[in-house]
């Protein structure tokens, strides 16, 4: 059970007296955070994490919502640090769920005696820069400080959840939530007249489940999706043998390939083989599960041209045989972006909800929402009643985690200003200013526990350098930032990501500036990039 794992603060906490002192502090307990904390714990340097939720896990912790589950192999997902561990854990599936990802994360806080250093029910208000001591002070809600010599923010970079400033909403009367803060005891919804708005990778994991206990379902779309069937499916006993015995070959592939996944590009080009031979490989793709219909493709259907339209129109067509409804249909069919510019959303049986006579698709774009009202939500056109408004409005990524902890740098100077433009760190890990600051939730993209294995493992590294020549800081120069900046931005302009409005540019949060994230370069690359770096010194580092 979850709350078995609370832990309080120390008795005396908030005296100044009290202020622990550490090398180092993590903020965050999910994925990356776990193995920071192990990492940077077995290299020597004392650590403590603090984490808000009351149970290790982060985003498997906090989206409980029905249906959420990975939508890359499970097997590709885990930690792959610990031989031990990954011969000891089964999965269950081929894509798992919430409630057993949950499960594994804890088992990983128990098996390597995580949880001594782990500080539940942590909410962190501040983080300040000491120039003096060269440490950084955080303040926690309750009152509590703590000193760490370096400050890593594990707070992943899809964990701020935003609902966008409709009018009226404390005067709605019945339930409401987002779904990163799904309550534990679950919702009632049998039998309720219930709205989702929001038809992102959220929720279209979401409404498939919920569908089959309401009374009525009204979805609420802005923007139609490419979405993919996931065909998940157990894993058994045979497979389960082969998964353990197959993991260098599995994680070596991973590491290969652009976003850390297990599929590799087809090297051919869609438009140079015959159309019978282009539509056989789609439909073999689209049989087979998972995110091969995306990054098993012909390579070019990832660059705006004419192969990316000739799969993203037999997309369309696949969604509009699912549908019965032509004109419904149609309202599901993406038109207003390219395939790939957004992350592909999995499904199991989206589509086919629309083909229920207690569903009804209300497109925002066309009706815009006006307000909640006490009733339900008013569009343009109408007012639909409901008693549970779920909103599955996605995120405030990769700056809005950081923005919550009000990060204050040399000469006061905070992290939020210095972003407001877009992010500006090095390699997207450090920032000029911010002296043992390692933004880790900014720079894991794709895959993100085989992203971010070598990426923490690159930070403790660089922190044994500083500690073994007896250095006291680490700080990215403006010149190096600077330099960075504008390579994202550049190379930036020519991918894909950066073609929709989308959480990858920031599209989805009224007033934030538009600019890619994230890194524009494959996960290879960015390996090869800091290996240089610290090969030559920490390249583009002051260090003190």
């Amino acid at each position: 059970m979850v709350d078995s794992l609370q832990q309080t603060p120390a008795a005396g906490a908030g005296h100044a007296e009290d202020v622990e002192r550490f090398d180092a502090i993590i903020i965050g307990a999910g994925v990356t955070g776990l193995y920071s904390l192990y990492r940077m714990r077995e290299l020597g340097f004392s650590v403590r994490a603090f984490e808000h939720g009351s149970g290790v896990g982060g985003t498997w912790f906090w989206n409980r919502y029905p249906g959420c589950r990975f939508d890359s192999e499970s097997y590709t997902y885990g930690y792959s640090f610990s031989e031990e561990l990954l011969q000891e854990w089964d999965w269950k599936e081929h894509y798992s769920g919430q409630p057993e990802n949950e499960r594994y994360l804890n088992y990983v806080a128990d098996k390597f005696d995580l949880r001594r250093h782990i500080q539940l029910n942590s909410h962190v208000v501040s983080c300040v820069f000491d120039e003096d001591e060269s440490c950084w002070e955080i303040h926690l809600e309750d009152g509590q400080r703590a000193r760490g010599q370096y400050l890593i923010t594990s707070v992943g970079i899809l964990s701020a959840g935003f609902i966008p400033d409709f009018e009226g909403i404390d005067s709605f009367k019945g339930k409401w939530c987002h779904t990163v803060r799904w309550p534990k005891e679950g919702m009632d919804l049998a039998g309720k007249r219930v709205g989702v708005i929001g038809t992102g990778a959220t929720g279209v994991q979401l409404i498939p489940e919920i569908v089959k206990e309401v009374a009525h379902l009204t979805v609420f779309q802005r923007t139609a999706n490419f979405c993919a069937p996931l065909r998940n499916s157990p894993i058994d006993d045979d497979e389960q043998r082969e998964i353990k015995a197959s993991y260098p070959e599995i994680f070596k592939k991973c590491m290969k390939t652009a976003g850390s996944f297990v599929h590799e590009f087809d090297p051919r080009s869609a438009m140079e083989v015959s159309p019978e031979e282009r539509l056989e490989q789609y439909e073999r793709l689209w049989d087979n599960p998972g995110f091969g219909k995306w990054l098993s493709n012909f390579h070019d259907i990832m660059v705006p041209g004419e192969a990316n339209e000739d799969y993203a129109e037999f997309f369309r067509n696949k969604i509009r045989e699912r549908v019965n409804d032509p004109v419904i249909a149609e309202m599901l069919v993406p038109k207003d972006h390219m395939f790939g510019s957004k992350r592909l959303p999995c499904e199991s049986g989206y589509y086919e909800v629309y083909n229920r006579d207690n569903v009804l698709l209300v497109d925002v774009r066309e009706a815009p929402i006006e307000r909640i009202t006490p009733k339900g939500v008013k569009t343009r056109d109408a007012e639909y009643e409901l008693d549970v408004i779920i909103f599955a409005t996605g995120f405030d990524a990769v700056t809005g985690s950081l923005n919550l902890l009000d990060i204050h740098g040399e000469g006061g100077h905070t992290l939020k200003d210095k972003y407001a433009g877009g992010p500006r760190a090095y390699m997207g890990i450090a920032s000029a200013g911010f002296p043992n600051l390692f933004t880790i939730n900014a720079a894991s993209v794709g895959n993100f526990v085989r992203s971010a294995e070598p990426l923490v493992d690159w930070v403790s590294e660089a922190m044994c350098y500083v500690r073994d020549n007896n250095f006291t800081r680490i700080t990215a120069t403006l010149e190096a930032e600077n330099a960075w900046v504008d390579h994202v931005n550049k190379d930036g302009a020519k991918i894909l990501r950066t073609q929709a409005n989308s959480w990858f540019v920031g599209a989805n949060i009224p007033g934030k500036a538009r600019v890619l994230l994230t890194n524009p370069d494959t996960a290879p690359a960015m390996r090869a990039k800091r290996a240089e770096v610290a090969a030559n010194g920490y390249e583009g580092f002051l260090l003190q």
